[in-house]
């Protein structure tokens, strides 16, 4: 979801599938996430490669389960990137809506198994197409091997990546891109779409938590599992959404620290050593928190999820997860009565509007 020129080298510790959420989505050089399936397809196997053997098909085996959450967390996101881009102001871009990847984009061990498992090659591949943007428009699909971009091929190989943003980063209202899909070579032309340009990361860890550092948004494998719905993992992107549009991360300093702390686990093995305590994490006061809750209804309403359950998932998460829970949500979000006052209010907010027909503008 950033633009392909913050993307680092490839390394095992931050080349992770969660970065790939990152790629290729930008017109101008920033970023946003998908809709069909980000896990790698499993396509016809050369016949010269190695054999699977267990410890590869157990590296496989993580590289979907990884790509199955995020390919959730991308198909929730879109709408919320997609519908606020006029209350993003400033942090909103022209976004070509696909992310892309090749074998390189895994580290270690992981790049024979994405190679031997899911076909993944030299080439860059599309792994998610945002719902609702100008690529799914244009029939832009998951598993198409992009070949050129405006009339010039692709670069290929272990930087292919961050070669690419040269060409992605000059798109003005559309690009014309060969991709080969099936054997077959098809043409499309992919028009922009003006949409939020937050990264939206999928976290490696199991403690219940989502951050945000001003450009980037991470929920954790234990945040995702613990939503019982859509509209539950709405409520915490759009919350964690809106700490980015009000500064919150620079005006605590702690932007540096939650980055590191996303860098971290964004990687396939993050150092949950990382985690211990309060991770150096300042807790969120509760005047912040609680405008960050009103916007998040707002960012959640407009783009179509029901806002109405909102107080009771915040209740059931804290009761769950307390402020004594180090690293988890409430510890740094501890404010629940303030917070459940906000949500309420914008809630009700929203009814009376939808009402009166009026803009759902907070």
């Amino acid at each position: 979801m950033t633009g392909i020129h913050r993307q680092r080298p490839a390394g095992f510790k931050t080349s992770a599938l969660g970065i790939t959420a990152a790629l290729l989505l930008s017109a101008c050089a920033t970023q946003a996430p998908r809709q069909p399936s980000t896990a790698p397809r499993i396509i016809e196997r050369n016949a010269e490669a190695p054999s699977l053997t267990p410890h590869m098909a157990a590296a496989a085996d993580t590289l979907t389960k990884m790509a199955g959450l995020q390919d959730r967390l991308y198909k929730v996101a879109a709408p919320l990137l997609i519908q606020n881009a006029e209350l993003c102001k400033g942090q909103a871009r022209n976004l070509l809506g696909f992310t892309a990847k090749n074998r390189w984009s895994y580290p270690g061990e992981y790049n024979e198994a994405a190679h031997v498992a899911f076909g993944m090659d030299e080439r860059l591949q599309v792994t998610g197409v945002l719902a609702g943007s100008g690529a799914a428009r244009a029939g832009l699909q998951t598993g198409d091997i992009l070949l050129t971009a405006g009339g010039k091929p692709l670069p290929t190989g272990e930087h292919a990546l961050s070669e690419a943003g040269a060409v992605f980063s000059r798109v003005k209202a559309s690009l014309p891109m060969t991709v080969e899909r099936r054997r077959s070579e098809r043409e499309l032309t992919i028009p922009v779409t003006r949409a939020c340009a937050f990264a939206i990361e999928l976290g490696n860890s199991d403690n219940v938590n989502a951050y945000a550092d001003g450009s980037r948004v991470l929920v954790t494998r234990g945040m995702i599992n613990f939503t019982r719905d859509d509209d539950e993992l709405a409520f915490v992107l759009a919350k964690t959404m809106a700490h980015n549009m009000l500064g919150h991360a620079a005006a605590q300093h702690n932007s540096a620290t939650i980055g590191t702390i996303i860098d971290n686990l964004k990687s396939i093995t993050p150092d949950t050593s990382l985690l211990i305590g309060s991770g150096g994490i300042k807790a969120m006061p509760a005047e912040a928190d609680a405008a960050a809750d009103r916007l998040g209804i707002y960012l959640a309403a407009r783009a179509g999820y029901d806002v109405k359950d909102a107080p009771a998932f915040w209740t059931r998460l804290a009761e769950t997860y307390p402020p004594s829970v180090l690293n988890g949500y409430s510890a740094n979000h501890p404010a629940l009565p303030q917070r459940l006052t906000a949500v309420e209010k914008a809630i009700a907010e929203v009814k009376a509007k939808r009402s009166a027909k009026k803009p759902l503008v907070p």
